[in-house]
């Protein structure tokens, strides 16, 4: 059986990542594939316990503690599910991956990219994603929509607008950087024009029909 693919989904808070994600996921699935849907931190039971430490604002959390929350959480999850739907030839869509570290803990909370790179590599081992879809939006345009919502904003969600500046400049930097792996998609556009610009970036990696109309 051909290995399956991995697609990760980035950008900042507010961007559509949740939404596309779930588009993505009908439309593929409507092709005949096996997707599989998951989210960072989170995925499997130990990940998502971790979810609740890194988003609760009661809580005070150190940067460097931050970034290994994170990379532990992502560790379990690549054990757990990833790898094993990997070789069962699932197509996975994975609302964030090590990208989002690099852009939060690396850039935004100063720790650098090669430091938090280098303990994700261990977290992960060789697992990489076979494309990554960056939707891009502006820190204020991404708070408005935040605003919108009627979920209480979490830890990371309460900080100033020079984090998500500096954290919007890291994934523009990796994008420049990895321009094969990383498309970017403007997140102003309709969600429709968004899950197509999104089919047209993995169209090569997946070998599906036409969704059937």
């Amino acid at each position: 059986m051909a290995r399956g693919r991995l697609i990760t989904i980035e950008g900042l808070d507010g961007a559509g990542k949740s939404t596309l994600a779930e588009a993505l996921a009908r439309e593929l699935a409507a092709r005949g594939a096996h997707v599989e849907l998951l989210r960072e931190p989170g995925g499997v039971e130990t990940s998502e316990r971790i979810r609740e430490l890194v988003k609760d604002p009661a809580l005070a959390v150190s940067a460097r503690t931050e970034a290994l929350l994170y990379a532990a959480a992502r560790a379990q999850l690549v054990e757990e599910r990833l790898q094993p739907l990997l070789e069962q030839g699932a197509v996975v869509l994975l609302d964030r991956f090590v990208d989002s570290s690099l852009a939060y803990q690396g850039a935004g909370r100063s720790l650098g990219i090669d430091a938090v790179r280098a303990i994700n590599r261990f977290a992960t081992g060789p697992l990489a994603p076979d494309r990554t879809l960056l939707l891009r939006i502006s820190p204020a345009a991404g708070r408005a929509r935040q605003h919108g919502r009627a979920e209480e904003p979490d830890r990371l969600e309460l900080e100033g607008e020079d984090f998500f500046t500096a954290i919007a400049g890291a994934y523009d930097e990796l994008a420049r950087q990895e321009p094969e792996r990383i498309r970017v998609i403007d997140a102003a556009l309709a969600p429709q024009q968004v899950l197509q610009e999104a089919l047209t970036a993995i169209d090569d990696l997946l070998e599906l029909p036409p969704a059937p109309h």
